[in-house]
């Protein structure tokens, strides 16, 4: 009787001591856990930081990139910014990926040493951004703007908008008293009146227009090209070569549905983004929707708005905008 506690004793020990040194074993081993975590691709999450209107908010509304993503076993995170210059800083700190913004924040940005690169951009839109004045306002012509407060936001598309169309009507930048405000702070100063115009794109220039009948002082045409670019962090681009076609892909796609899709996309993104549809429907008429590849003739013109923002001494030093494409 004794002998056979002994025994069972014995096979219980070597039981639970086989049982441990599996368990290590396990723990170890290049297929657990916590290496597959640390080294699988499925892991990876493209992070876009996005505003709230362009080619990339229509994305996100759609769902499309997810399900494809989904597939390459990649998740995606959504980040909105109030505007281009807020969305590119985050890029700097290496909180986004990939993102969408106007002519001017990547110059900026540029300037502060941000590791972007350009991977694309939408047509000219010059008749989306504009130079708004009160309906009674005694502003008439851009000459009146001298010594006035103007609304903008620092460092965003309209900042060129405004130093080209100052530059017009032989005034300088340091002509006017420049208020930096973001859209709906912009908005709201220019609705109390603490501010004497507001240099601002769509769709809050259309739909600010609109709910107040505020003049149109002049718009981009024949003033500036207004691109939306797509930009994502060198480190991006290089290492997630496959990330960033798919994000691509799925805009090219986003930007056929919209152009045969006016009215829908509309009515889709009205509620989404809290303005009207007849606004948007105004928005989508102004502009083209066909994402393309930077070529030599966008990075020239680039290179202008970078030349000029340094001659007016908004950005410290000379850029050469080249340098922040793909393959440099």
């Amino acid at each position: 009787m004794k002998h056979r506690k002994i025994r069972s004793r014995l096979i219980l020990f070597l039981m639970i001591t086989a049982l441990a040194a599996l368990t290590m074993l396990a723990g170890c081993s290049p297929g657990a856990k916590e290496g597959k975590a640390a080294d699988s691709p499925e892991q990876h999450t493209i992070r876009i930081g996005y505003q709230k209107f362009g080619t990339l908010n229509i994305l996100k509304a759609q769902g499309t990139l997810e399900k494809q993503a989904k597939l390459l076993g990649i998740s995606v995170e959504w980040i909105q910014f109030p505007a281009g210059p807020q969305l590119l800083e985050a890029m700097h700190v290496g909180s986004i990926d990939i993102g969408h913004t106007g002519e001017a924040p990547p110059i900026f940005a540029q300037a502060a040493d941000t590791p972007l690169v350009y991977v694309g951009n939408e047509p000219p839109n010059p008749a989306g951004e504009a130079i708004l004045v009160p309906k009674n306002s005694p502003i008439r012509t851009l000459a009146d703007l001298k010594g006035k407060k103007v609304a903008l936001n620092k460092g965003s598309n309209v900042h060129y908008l405004l130093v080209k169309a100052l530059e017009s009507a032989g005034l300088k930048y340091t002509d006017i008293q420049p208020v930096y405000l973001p859209p709906a702070d912009g908005r709201s100063a220019f609705e109390r009146g603490s501010v004497d115009a507001w240099v601002i794109w769509d769709p809050f220039y259309t739909a600010a227009q609109r709910a107040t009948q505020a003049r149109v002082l002049v718009d981009g045409k024949g003033l500036v090209a207004n691109r939306e670019f797509i930009l994502a962090s060198r480190s991006f681009a290089k290492d997630q070569s496959k990330a960033l076609a798919l994000v691509l892909d799925e805009l090219k796609k986003t930007d056929n549905w919209v152009k045969q899709n006016p009215q829908k996309v509309a009515e889709f993104l009205s509620p989404q983004i809290g303005i009207d549809v007849d606004s948007l429907k105004e928005v989508l008429a102004r502009r083209t929707f066909d994402v393309q590849s930077i070529d030599s003739n966008v990075l020239k013109e680039q290179q202008k708005i970078a030349d000029t923002f340094y001659q007016v001494k908004l950005i410290p030093k000379q850029l050469t905008v080249k340098d922040a494409v793909v393959n440099n």
